[in-house]
Order: C-alpha cells, then structure tokens, then sequence
C-alpha cells in the first residue's frame, strides 16, 4: 500500500474514504475502535496528496497507511484515552507519545483512532465497564482475546491493516492467536521504553512495545522503526544497525526446534492442542528437527498465573497512586470503575512485602531456568499460544477466560493464557495462526526463541507463513455478519 502509494498508484485519499467507511460500516458489531479521529485522519491524506502531487514528499516506509493505536498507554499528546475503558478516566488526554505512533507517523502512516483494551491491560481477555466487549470477526459471540483486543481486531477485519500492540503477559500474542493474526514480541532491550519517575517500572515482569499485523514482513518492517538504543531505558541494548526483514530471507534447514504441549502444567483444550500439533510438524517440511520435550516446572499453572498477577500489579499500584494524586481515587470513590478481580489483586499488591516480592521473583527464575534447560539444546520452543477456543462474550463489561479446561479449575485473568513465561523471562516470542480449530475458531502457535535472537523467531515465522499461509482465513472475517448475534 505504501509503495503504491509513493508511486503515485494509489490515492492516501481514496485509501483513507475506504478505511473511514470500513471502519463505520464494521465497527458497530466488532466494537474494535472506541475513539476515531476522522478528520485528522482525512486532513493528513490530503495533506499527504497534495505533497506527492508537488513532487515535495518521499514518503516513509508506511507512507499514507492508515493506523491505530491501543486505548491504554499514553499514544499521541492531546488525544483523549481512558486506560481500558476506566470511566473516571475516560477523555483525559494523552501526555506523551508511544513509541509506536511516534515511529509509525515518522514513517508516513495517519493515525485514524484507538482501540479497545480491558482496564489497565489487566487481563487476557477484551472487555470494560465503559465500551464493552471488542469480539474476534471470526464469531461475533466470542471475544477477540486481550489486552490488545481492538487492535488484533480491527486488523483481522480490515479495518486497518496494522495496529499497536502492547504485551506484558501475552497482550500482542494472545488476541493475535484469537482474531487468526500475527502477533510480535521482541526480546528485552529491543523496544525502549522510558518511564519516570520509576525508569525500571516495566521490568516485573517485562512489558513491551510493539505491533499487530497480518503478516511476518509487516511486523518486521515495523520493528526496524520501533528498535533502537536509548540510554534513558536502563534495560535498551546498543545494537549494530540492522534490517529485522533480513531473516525473513534466511533458510531454517537444520534448526532444533523443541514443542511442548503444555509446559508440563496447562491443561490445553484437546482440540488447540491438536492443531498447534500439526503445525509444530510442518516446520520438518522446512528441513528442521522437530521433537516432542518435557517441562517440569515444580508450580501449578494456578500458582504461576497468580505470580503474573501479583507481579503486574506492582506497576499497577504506582499508577493508581498517581491518579489519585490527580485527584480521582480509583479504590475509593470510584471502585466501580474498576473489575473486582482487579481490585482483589490491587489491595493484594498493598498488603505486600519483599518477602512477596522476593518469592516471585525466585518463581519467574524457576521458569527461566526451564526454558533456559531447553535452549541448552534446542534453537526454539513451540507450545499452543493459548490453551482453549475464544471464550463467549459477558454482558456486564467483565468477559473473563474459562473456569475450567478439560475439568481441569483455571485462573481466568491470564491462566489460560501460554504466554506470560515469556514476560517473565524476556525471551522473544511470536503467536502465528497455526489453522482453525474444529469449532471454526483461530488457533495460535507460540514460538519462542533464545534470548536476543529476534532474528530466529523472525526466520521461523516467515518460513511458516510460506509453509502454511493464513491470508484466505481473512475471507470468513470479511464475510461475517454485521450485526452482533
């Protein structure tokens, strides 16, 4: 789009009428965006025409490609947002850039709105008390997994063709899995990200920046804007210059590629497990060897998920501080803005100690070292990204993952979720649409790589999508109902 576009093939016009109309023809029964700023949106395609036509722009690598950012983090100063749909918070204005759309708009793409997200990012599910539920395009009964649930989405219907993504459990990877998208997560110290007054804020456990496409290229093409040193990110890693789109061109003949059902403590719907299965296999076709591993972690999945959410909540406390501090009390006069879940947890985080602190950090060692036993002898790790099909949307704003998988009790912030490891231990990972699951609904494959080898993820990806492309699996999102059942 954005070559054709430089090229003078195609009108940022034309292509912004049809996003704009897209987005208002889909969007009612999607629920994708909460915020859209079409006149800005129209006025920089103009703009941007107007410069091409006098031969006065060159265009960036998204030049005139329409975009969105995540209603959670601050994206563009002066836009309003409201942390996932908290309600005391809704239209306070953004104070700073994200990376993503600072990087994105320095490469030519137009900002057209913002998408859901759950309250603070806080769960693997799309839903809040003020918007509502945002549904994969693939059943507008089921949820499109969370927290970047709007943005995966959006892209998975058409509505944009690329979109922010945050991911501090799984947040880029799990609604990618849902809405059949491709989802990356880089290593830590790719992506900076600088924070005050607390600069190691997202470390417990790794947060991270990044973006949600259709395809590996796109992704890739995005991460060449959004990687790059910092010295005020304490955790960014000077790198040499590099082209993330190089790997996609590299052969993985003779890769040691390691699956795992369930990491030795998911239970894993049957059918999710089957045909991340078969996917895992197809990476043989590529000349790479493919076994079967164990993982003998010594916690419970409930135990791990409830390590995730002590961990996150730390961060969370400190912005509810602020907040309050601003003059809104979000655990007091406006309690009911907030999930009871996420209260729970919230007064946990008070109540903690540095013994609390010191034990989860042993428990995120724990599964450090059992990925870290794997890569001894393996280049990569694959698993199902999510261990069940997309859960029924609620109706009261509070959609949550499953009580139980194969009569097995889970945690339903995040536990049916094979992501958060990965946030724990700052490996890179990616979630690639591995087919449908026998319910018509998209399943994710997770691939995990060594530490800082972005590029393997990357190579493994692309060879997969050339293995087993996904793109026709968009025509039963473009064809689905406009009406929510």
């Amino acid at each position: 789009m954005s070559e054709a576009i430089r090229k003078k093939e195609l009108s940022p016009v034309e292509v912004m009428e049809h996003t704009i109309r897209r987005i208002e023809q889909r969007n009612p029964s999607l629920n994708a965006f909460v915020y859209t700023k079409f006149d800005y949106a129209m006025d920089q395609a103009k703009r941007l025409q107007e410069q091409l036509g006098a031969g006065k722009v060159s265009g960036g690598e998204f030049c005139g490609v329409p975009t969105a950012l995540k209603d959670f983090l601050p994206g563009k100063p002066g836009w309003p947002g409201s942390s996932g749909g908290v309600r005391a918070l809704a239209g306070a204005p953004d104070a700073a850039w994200s990376n993503y759309a600072r990087s994105m708009e320095a490469q030519g793409a137009i900002l057209v709105g913002k998408t859901n997200s759950p309250s603070f990012a806080f769960r693997g599910t799309c839903d809040n008390f003020l918007y509502g539920p945002t549904s994969t395009p693939f059943d507008l009964s089921r949820n499109s997994g969370g927290s970047s649930g709007g943005s995966a989405a959006a892209v998975a219907d058409g509505l944009v063709p690329v979109a922010e993504g945050t991911d501090g459990g799984g947040s880029i990877r799990i609604p990618a899995a849902w809405c059949c998208c491709y989802g990356y997560k880089a290593s830590v110290g790719t992506i900076p990200s600088v924070n005050r007054p607390n600069a190691y804020a997202e470390s417990h456990p790794y947060c991270f920046a990044g973006a949600i496409t259709r395809t590996v290229e796109d992704s890739a093409m995005i991460l060449n804007h959004m990687a790059y040193f910092d010295p005020r990110d304490p955790f960014s890693i000077e790198y040499p210059k590099r082209d993330f789109r190089d790997a996609l061109k590299r052969n993985i003949k003779g890769m040691r590629i390691a699956y795992t059902l369930d990491f030795g403590v998911y239970a894993v719907e049957p059918e999710i497990a089957a045909t991340a299965a078969r996917a895992a296999q197809r990476f043989a076709e590529a000349g790479c060897s493919v076994e079967q591993v164990d993982f003998r972690l010594k916690r419970s999945h409930n135990e791990l998920a409830e390590c995730w959410d002590d961990m996150i909540c730390i961060n969370t406390v400190d912005v509810v501080e602020s907040i309050k501090r601003a003059g809104v009390d979000l655990m007091g006069e406006h309690a009911g803005d907030l999930p009871e879940e996420m209260r729970r947890c919230i007064e946990k985080a008070y109540r903690g100690n540095y013994l609390d602190y010191a034990r989860n950090d042993a428990i995120r060692t724990e599964v450090y070292d059992a990925l870290q036993d794997v890569f001894d002898q393996y280049d990569l790790i694959l698993s199902p990204t999510l261990a069940c099909d997309p859960v029924p949307n609620a109706k009261d704003g509070n959609t949550m993952g499953p009580e139980y998988i194969n009569g097995e009790k889970a945690e339903r912030l995040i536990g049916f979720c094979l992501t958060y490891f990965c946030n724990f231990t700052g490996h890179p990972a990616a979630s690639v649409p591995a087919g449908l699951s026998p319910a018509g609904l998209p399943v994710g494959l997770q691939i995990i790589g060594r530490r800082f080898h972005d590029a393997d993820v990357l190579a493994a990806s692309a060879a997969f999508e050339q293995i087993q492309p996904w793109y026709h699996l968009y025509e039963r999102a473009d064809k689905r109902p406009l009406l929510r059942p």
